[in-house]
């Protein structure tokens, strides 16, 4: 929320990107930046894809900086979860005049949220 009423909205994403990095690294949390991730289908290679962030090695966080999340944005981010093998990910939009977030969920899990 910090980056967002700091910047407002109207930048591009990697903008966002790099002030949610400083953020992250003073609240002293490990995080990876453009985690390169190998994708699978039956078994088979068939490309990769870029999570904007991975931290503490458990969570997915993909930013967006458009007008309003849509559906394809949400099926990314799940996709990113299911595909990362973790249990949580966070859609963040900074493009919104409100900051606009969702917590997304690997349905191939079972766990208990530490959030």
């Amino acid at each position: 929320m910090k980056v967002h009423n700091t910047l407002g909205n109207g930048f591009q994403e990697v903008i966002y990107q790099r002030c949610l990095a400083i953020e992250l690294s003073r609240a002293g949390l490990i995080y990876a930046r453009e985690v390169e991730q190998t994708i699978f289908y039956e078994d088979i290679e068939v490309g990769t894809r870029r999570a904007d962030f991975i931290i503490e090695n458990q969570i997915v966080v993909e930013l967006k900086a458009v007008i309003n999340l849509e559906d394809a944005h949400l099926a990314q981010a799940k996709n990113y979860v299911t595909a990362y093998n973790f249990p949580i990910g966070l859609l963040i939009n900074f493009g919104s005049t409100s900051l606009q977030f969702k917590k997304i969920y690997n349905s191939n899990m079972r766990y208990k949220s530490r959030l």
